[in-house]
């Protein structure tokens, strides 16, 4: 037997042996899709071109603030004359009935916030005198104060936030959306990932962003705001964009014969990688240059001041990033984990990311992208009404801080289909429990992308036997949030 003919039937064997139960999976999911039950996209090097949603639209694009560690909802967003009252005073055994936490049982103590509020917009939306850019906004948001979530850990509060499970390796909310959507952008990443220089990392890392099981089309990309946006983007020197185009088809050459021999669809996305690549050298740095920003853009963003600069350059890129088509951009700030001296955490954090934020909102109104992007301003969870327990005998009151908190906190939403100038929710009077129009973190996540256009429980895919989804198995609409 030659080598040509013992290579003829490995082949024939191989098709034979992958493909027994192949064929009837692809006619029933031909079958399935034809009868709506799920939403496909191609793992073929165009897997990121646009496709319809199965729904009316009213956001085309997403803009996710993530506020890592757990911002204090009773020290930004909620008055609460309650804790006033009972400053310093045991929490009464009523509101702790249902924990299991026996050092907090224990030893809770009432925090009032030392903050002043102040209403805003013709809604009179409350906001803390930390932020008072993004007060400026309230009749753009919709402040919802009734979130809760399952967990109160860190690593598995940002998976639920960002990837809807506790879990390590599923797919982003940024995955999910471009999976289901497409790019409208040909020359930049559908779903791009900003860090702040904050100096602390996000706890959960890059698996905040993957792809996770789906095609790693959808895996986030990070850009940076200062130098190349990607590291290695630049040709090395002495390489002519004539020579990188001749090696990059070469290489496209071989990764395709490979692909005939085994099939891996995964290598389409690698060719697709290369090229998007390719055309990022020219794209990625005429989407940093800000030389074309007006004075005024660039003032209101922060670019010019040390403390706003890189989440303000961050906020302009994003805006950026979505003029030119880019489905999901998220940006991380971290870290709001203050157990202790919250009062002095806070107002570092608010000074470097509030007049940014707000900019970003009045630039997306200006420009008539608000009413088609959906704007997300939040973290994994909130912060207790009481003091963290671990502060020890003997510390100063003034480095005092509250600890996690997944009962009840706030998030904060504006542009696509949102109604703004609203608060929707409630906890109860010691801001423990939320308590009127209670809304899950997998809730959140079926109306963001009902206003996409996609049906939570449409959005699937085939994995390990299952369909899974951003939603799990639960979720729900919240019509309340919809314009």
């Amino acid at each position: 037997m030659t080598p040509q003919q013992f290579l003829l039937i490995q082949q024939r064997r191989c098709f034979l042996q992958q493909s027994a139960c192949g064929l009837g999976v692809v006619a029933l999911s031909e079958l399935l899709n034809l009868g709506g039950r799920t939403v496909v996209a191609s793992t073929s090097s165009d897997s990121l071109q646009p496709r319809a949603p199965n729904l009316p639209a009213r956001a085309k694009n997403v803009i996710f603030l993530f506020m890592a560690g757990g911002p204090s909802q009773l020290d930004l967003f909620v008055p609460n004359p309650a804790l006033n009252k009972l400053r310093d005073q045991a929490v009464p055994e009523s509101y702790l009935a249902t924990l299991n936490d026996a050092l907090i049982k224990g030893s809770a103590r009432a925090m009032a916030s030392p903050r002043t509020f102040g209403k805003f917009g013709d809604c009179g939306m409350e906001f803390s005198d930390f932020l008072p850019h993004l007060g400026s906004c309230a009749d753009e948001l919709c402040m919802i104060r009734s979130m809760f979530t399952s967990t109160s850990n860190h690593d598995p509060g940002q998976l639920l936030m960002n990837c809807g499970t506790t879990l390590f390796g599923h797919p982003s909310m940024g995955s999910w959306v471009t999976y289901g959507l497409g790019s409208e952008s040909q020359n930049l990443p559908g779903f791009v990932v900003l860090l702040s220089n904050s100096g602390k990392g996000v706890d959960a890392g890059a698996a905040l962003w993957s792809n996770g099981f789906l095609p790693s089309d959808y895996h986030g990309v990070t850009f940076r705001s200062q130098g190349d946006p990607i590291l290695h983007l630049s040709n090395p020197q002495g390489v002519s964009a004539a020579t990188q185009r001749a090696r990059l088809g070469a290489l496209a050459d071989l990764n395709r014969l490979h692909q005939q021999d085994t099939g891996d669809a995964e290598i389409a996305s690698r060719i697709a990688a290369y090229e998007l690549a390719y055309r990022m050298q020219t794209a990625a740095p005429e989407l940093v240059d800000f030389s074309r920003e007006s004075s005024a853009t660039l003032e209101a963003y922060g670019i010019q001041r040390e403390t706003t600069r890189w989440f303000g350059s961050n906020c302009l890129l994003a805006r950026r990033m979505i003029e030119r088509g880019v489905r999901f951009v998220q940006l991380y700030h971290s870290t709001w984990d203050d157990h202790t001296d919250l009062n002095k955490n806070l107002q570092t954090n608010t000074a470097m990311t509030d007049p940014p934020a707000a900019a970003l909102i009045k630039d997306l109104k200006r420009r008539g992208l608000l009413d088609e992007t959906l704007v997300i301003w939040g973290g994994e969870f909130g912060r207790t009404p009481m003091y963290e327990v671990r502060r020890g005998p003997g510390m100063d009151p003034e480095k005092a801080g509250r600890d996690h908190h997944p009962f009840g906190f706030t998030v904060l939403l504006a542009g696509g289909g949102i109604r703004g100038g609203q608060i929707v929710g409630q906890t109860d009077e010691l801001g423990f429990h939320a308590v009127e129009d209670r809304i899950h973190v997998h809730d959140l996540h079926a109306t963001l992308l009902h206003c996409l256009g996609m049906d939570h429980k449409r959005l699937t895919f085939r994995h390990q036997g299952r369909d899974f989804r951003l939603t799990d198995v639960s979720g729900k609409v919240v019509e309340k949030l919809l314009a």
